[in-house]
């Protein structure tokens, strides 16, 4: 009930076109039950015998009976139409509003999810609110209407037959409990492995390059062949038991019309329910028991839809563990100070990360991490931006607790250039572009002359318009590096992060990236990350991080007359 309340309210937003489609779909069933009364009425007219009188009725009735079915094809479009519309409107906008919310989750969030699961949330699962919307609730609404309809009807022709005609329907809800409850899991399984296979196939995708490689083509087929029996065997365990419920209600409701039969004929032959009355008994009674055997189909896809609806939920109401404060303040005029003091921090296996991290920065400083792979030198760009928040201590900007500032200007001051460049499958001119949408071709062109690209990308084909590819799979790993500098500059941010901006590059290639990073020295904040050391010899302050404690610091000239980790660091180097 909760699940279904926490639908309602965001459907609310479409009461309009619901409210409309409701009071036609009430107007559709006024139809459906006047029809068979009129043709009752006729049905006796013809058994008194037939003379110009009589004529004269029956046209009127038929006439009466062409506008009811005229108005029933009106009622039905405007009931069916109008509920899909606001349906489907609905589902572009949850989409639309779950993807927003994954974009405002903390990193932490993402750390045991995968792509594809997320991205079934949002496309698949999202989908079985148009089932609920479009299709449930009205039908819904349509059967108990149709259904109390009739049975006043019934009850009004003969109160006997009505409450024999009533004998099946207890059954028949009973069953409908047990269905749903058996059925539920199911449906649920059948979801959650769908989004797992849709993880399996934008991992399997992603990595085509590398399963080629290593010759892996049916060890993965294997795995998503696996994945996709296995929803297979999650649907056909809820489709068996729909295959047993369904019929069961059919029987159900076919015994209750044997028991009318049975009856009416009895209370016909003793003369007490004319034969007018018996045939608008037979009409009604197939009114009667079609909501009750859409009772099977109605629980069915209520299960489907409530199982993909709480896949959406728990994503909708899922809080962020970064997020900001209620008395957060812009930051303005940014200089690029940088502090931290006394930072320590852990995710969630509450392993230490980083242990009581203090160093500051002033404005167009350059200050390099270096050290060992995995000893948290990225976890602390990250903090800066306050993608994660420590476990102790803080971080200031320009003397600002980060905590304190909206999330959006504190990473509007921020560029990052990360060792895992992303580029969006789109041009070198939108990529670069990117940080600043607004940004003129000129601008566009300077940062890249200062990214050192601008040579590289007037000899490829289509100059700025050439088409890097998913993720820059076009471009070599240098010109993605030197395209992610470029709108790192573009973005004219007073701070600017090089997580490993060397990694991947070649001796000549990583000259042009030094000459780009002394470009923008003395002019931004710099925060490097970088395993070659040669990128980092003129920072103005260098921290040598080890097991998550800094435990050198100083300039190049300084750090080698100590001769502890940094001198040996450069050693191994050559």
């Amino acid at each position: 009930m909760k699940t279904l309340w926490k639908l309602t309210k965001e459907a609310a937003r479409y009461k309009g076109l619901y409210i409309i489609a409701i009071l036609s779909t009430f107007g559709l069933t006024a139809v459906n039950l006047a029809a068979p009364k009129l043709l009752s009425s006729m049905t006796g007219i013809v058994g008194a015998g037939v003379d110009d009188t009589a004529m004269i009725t029956i046209k009127r009735l038929a006439l009466a009976l062409l506008g009811l079915y005229l108005l029933r094809v009106l009622f039905r479009f405007l009931s069916n139409y109008l509920a899909h519309r606001a349906a489907w409107y609905l589902v572009g906008e949850l989409r639309s509003r779950l993807y927003n919310k994954l974009q405002r989750l903390d990193l932490g969030f993402f750390h045991d999810k995968q792509t594809g699961d997320l991205m079934s949330r949002v496309v698949n699962d999202t989908r079985d609110f148009e089932l609920l919307y479009a299709h449930m609730i009205p039908d819904m609404l349509t059967n108990i209407v149709t259904f109390v309809g009739v049975l006043a009807i019934l009850l009004t022709i003969n109160l006997r037959l009505a409450l024999i005609t009533c004998a099946p329907i207890p059954l028949i809800l009973i069953s409908g409990v047990i269905f749903a409850k058996v059925v539920r899991p199911f449906f649920r399984k059948s979801q959650k492995v769908m989004g797992e296979l849709n993880a399996q196939l934008q991992d399997s995708l992603s990595g085509l390059h590398e399963i080629q490689a290593f010759g892996q083509e049916a060890y993965e087929g294997e795995r998503v062949r696996k994945k996709s029996m296995d929803q297979v065997v999650a649907m056909l365990r809820a489709l068996r038991a729909s295959a047993i419920f369904h019929p069961s209600v059919e029987f159900l409701s076919s015994f209750g019309t044997v028991l009318v039969v049975f009856f009416g004929g009895y209370l016909a032959y003793s003369n007490r329910l004319s034969v007018e009355d018996i045939v608008a008994f037979v009409l009604y009674l197939s009114l009667f028991y079609a909501p009750v055997s859409g009772l099977a189909n109605l629980l069915e896809n209520l299960q489907q839809s409530l199982a993909g609806a709480e896949r959406v939920t728990i994503i909708l109401d899922t809080p962020s563990a970064i997020e900001n404060e209620k008395d957060a303040v812009d930051l303005k005029d940014v200089k690029g100070a940088i502090e931290f003091e006394n930072v320590s921090f852990h995710y969630d296996n509450k392993i230490p990360v980083l242990k009581n991290i203090s160093f500051s920065c002033k404005p167009g400083m350059m200050v390099a991490l270096v050290g060992p792979t995995g000893v948290g030198k990225t976890t602390a760009t990250q903090l800066i931006s306050r993608f994660y928040d420590p476990v102790e201590g803080r971080i200031l900007v320009d003397g600002h607790d980060i905590k304190h500032v909206t999330l959006e200007s504190l990473r509007h001051n921020i560029s990052p250039v990360l060792q895992d460049t992303f580029l969006f499958n789109g041009s070198i001119a939108e990529n670069i572009g990117y940080a600043r949408p607004d940004a003129t071709r000129e601008e566009i062109e300077n940062a890249a002359k200062a990214a050192n690209i601008h040579e590289d990308i007037l000899n490829m084909p289509e100059g700025y318009e050439t088409q890097v590819g998913e993720r820059g799979l076009r471009l070599s790993g240098g010109q993605k590096q030197r395209v992610a500098i470029a709108r790192a500059i573009l973005r004219n941010s007073p701070i600017i992060i090089l997580d490993e901006a060397t990694a991947s590059v070649d001796v000549s290639t990583e000259r042009q990236i030094q000459a780009a990073i002394s470009e923008i020295a003395g002019k931004r904040t710099i925060v490097a990350i970088a395993h070659r050391l040669s990128t980092i010899m003129n920072a103005d302050l260098i921290l040598v991080v080890h097991e998550g404690e800094i435990v050198e610091r100083g300039t190049h000239a300084e750090l080698m007359e100590k001769q502890g980790y940094y001198y040996r660091m450069q050693l191994a180097a050559q």
